[in-house]
């Protein structure tokens, strides 16, 4: 089971008026435990006012880069995000788990792939980390990204995008929107829905031609691209998703409980967690399997608790549980029994899970 590593944090770059870029360094007996697949992220613990809150970040490295960086933006509100912006500093050190996502593909360096990403303000970074990689690695291979903005200046990476276009002469192609703010072409003003996607199509992008796709942003962008994209003759397997998640609530929302219920019903469960199982009971209806699992002084894995990231990971070998919200889970995880123990809730009077498997 995944657990908390320091890092030294060696480099922290200002990239926009409120987005830093982090480089981390593991120490020497954790090289191999951060080694990375290109589109993952990393999950952090701080204490703040002596809670400790949980927040995970996109690496924008790409793999033969060396080093390991994360991208953090300021979010209204954000006490971690804030944080970051204002006093984080070189010499720090902050506590992660190894890298974990599955916003990627297998690469082919024999084949010639046409890739196509659509990504929305900060949503860039584990994109832009795919983008390095697979340039990188499959020399025949070409990428579109459309990626969305609110103006010029918030634009994350913008002279490293330029940069890798010169590098990668004819094999990656930027397509900015901005939201707020005109440009020459009408078709880039505006932000990025279904129609806007159709537009893009008609003129400008051959989605006939695309083998995979890559959102990663907002929820309503995401699904108006991922819906044009079906239209076009896209299937799921071929849409990848990395929900951007900065807009998430830390604490998933509290499940309701109806008038019909049972208010004392309970549910056995026996949960495994690094070779070691615990039996405990918890409410039926009121309780996530994750905060029963807290409560019961488990030590179990978790980051947004919103069902964004799949930090929460498990298997349900025995019994029936339902699962609220699923933005990171694929269908075949779901069909093996995987759950995101953020959102589960137990059906049957007892289940068996499983962190380990």
């Amino acid at each position: 089971m995944a657990r908390f590593h320091p890092l030294q944090v060696t480099e922290v770059r200002r990239e926009t008026r409120d987005a830093v870029v982090v480089t981390l360094q593991p120490r020497e007996d954790d090289r191999s435990t951060f080694r990375f697949t290109q589109g993952q992220y990393l999950t952090f613990r701080r204490m703040f006012d002596g809670e400790e809150l949980r927040r995970s970040y996109s690496i924008c490295a790409g793999l033969d880069e060396g080093v390991l960086r994360v991208g953090i933006k300021r979010v209204d509100g954000g006490c971690f995000s804030t944080w970051a912006n204002e006093a984080l500093q070189p010499g720090d050190t902050l506590e992660a788990m190894p890298p974990t996502g599955a916003f990627f593909t297998p690469l082919e360096p024999a084949v010639a792939k046409h890739y196509l990403a659509f990504a929305g303000g900060s949503g860039i970074t584990p994109v832009l980390s795919v983008i390095k990689t697979t340039l990188s690695r499959e020399p025949r291979s070409q990428f579109t990204l459309v990626y969305g903005n609110r103006h010029v200046c918030s634009i994350m990476f913008r002279e490293e995008l330029d940069d890798l276009k010169n590098l990668y002469l004819g094999r990656l192609s930027v397509l900015h929107i901005l939201e707020s703010e005109a440009q020459d072409i009408d078709l880039f003003t505006g932000r990025i829905d279904v129609e806007k996607c159709e537009a893009l199509f008609r003129g400008w992008i051959d989605v006939k031609s695309v083998d995979t796709a890559f959102i990663c942003g907002p929820e309503p962008m995401m699904l108006a691209v991922a819906a044009a994209l079906r239209k076009h003759g896209l299937r799921d397997e071929q849409i990848k998703f990395e929900l951007f998640a900065s807009s998430q609530p830390g604490r998933a929302r509290r499940k309701v409980v109806s008038e019909s219920a049972d208010r004392h019903a309970t549910c056995e469960a026996i949960v495994t967690l690094d070779g070691t199982a615990r039996s405990f009971t918890f409410p039926k209806a009121g309780q996530s399997l994750l905060e029963a699992a807290l409560e019961n002084r488990m030590d179990a894995p978790f980051a947004c608790k919103a069902g964004v990231c799949s930090t929460c990971r498990a298997r349900v070998i025995e019994g029936e549980v339902e699962m609220e919200t699923n933005h990171a889970l694929e269908d075949y995880e779901v069909r093996q029994g995987y759950v995101l123990t953020c959102q589960s809730y137990p059906l049957s009077d007892r289940i068996v899970v499983s962190y380990d498997q």
